[in-house]
């Protein structure tokens, strides 16, 4: 019987991506085996407000972070479907391709897994994929067994190749993380402070190149609302643009 694959699956807003995103994905791979981790950007996210950066900005940004990494590669599937953004559709593609359920492995926080009950086609979506859930600063996966009782079971700190092949699991993996969010890169960009270290240097590089989450100018905020026919400039351009 052939080895199966083992495919990591990052998904996000990424505005923008940040040092605590890479360092999640990069402990899921190293305690899971991952051969390949697919980082999707997300188009509308369901449950958060518009990103404050465009979807070709946004997806810039995640391939600049994972420019020279072996094995990862920035996905637009989601900028292709209709938005909003479901893991549920997107994990559908996956099983489209030739991807059993065992295969996959979506990584995720434990802060944002902690909210799982609220996932579009929950529970069924545990069958889709395996969860590899991550620790946060502040958020143990520790914690994860009480705080979701329903789920306990599924939940296992052993390595993927103990488990068998008969069910998706939940992988608790506890790693260090950066203390870092979008948000706290967004309003240190709009208090004009630096944002060094919390994202990838490329990354960094891209936001202060293109002024990115700093407070627009009145004549600016004038200049962006006319029609995006009249340029072709970067931070007008959406997904419609870019994902070809």
């Amino acid at each position: 019987m052939p080895e199966r694959r083992r495919i990591g699956i990052l998904g996000g807003t990424f505005d923008p991506i940040h040092s605590g995103h890479m360092d999640v994905a990069t402990a899921a791979q190293r305690t899971l085996g991952l051969s390949h981790v697919y980082v999707i950007t997300a188009s509308v996210p369901p449950h958060r407000a518009q990103p404050s950066a465009s979807s070709f900005h946004r997806f810039a940004m995640t391939a600049i972070a994972l420019a020279g990494l072996d094995g990862w590669i920035a996905s637009d599937v989601e900028l292709r479907m209709p938005a909003p953004s479901y893991t549920s559709n997107t994990l559908k593609t996956f099983h489209e391709q030739g991807y059993d359920p065992d295969e996959l492995f979506f990584v995720i926080g434990a802060d944002a897994f902690a909210e799982i009950g609220a996932w579009r086609d929950y529970p069924h979506i545990l069958d889709a994929s395996h969860f590899a859930v991550v620790s946060r600063p502040g958020h143990s996966v520790k914690g994860l067994a009480e705080r979701l009782p329903a789920l306990a079971p599924r939940m296992t700190q052993r390595p993927a190749g103990d488990v068998g092949h008969t069910a998706t699991w939940i992988f608790l993996i506890d790693a260090t993380t950066a203390d870092v969010s979008s948000s706290a890169i967004r309003r240190a960009r709009a208090a004009s402070e630096s944002i060094a270290g919390m994202v990838p240097a490329g990354v960094q590089q891209h936001i202060e190149q293109h002024g990115l989450y700093m407070p627009m100018p009145p004549e600016r905020r004038a200049l962006d609302a006319r029609p995006a026919a009249a340029a072709g400039r970067l931070h007008e351009q959406e997904s419609a643009d870019h994902v070809d």
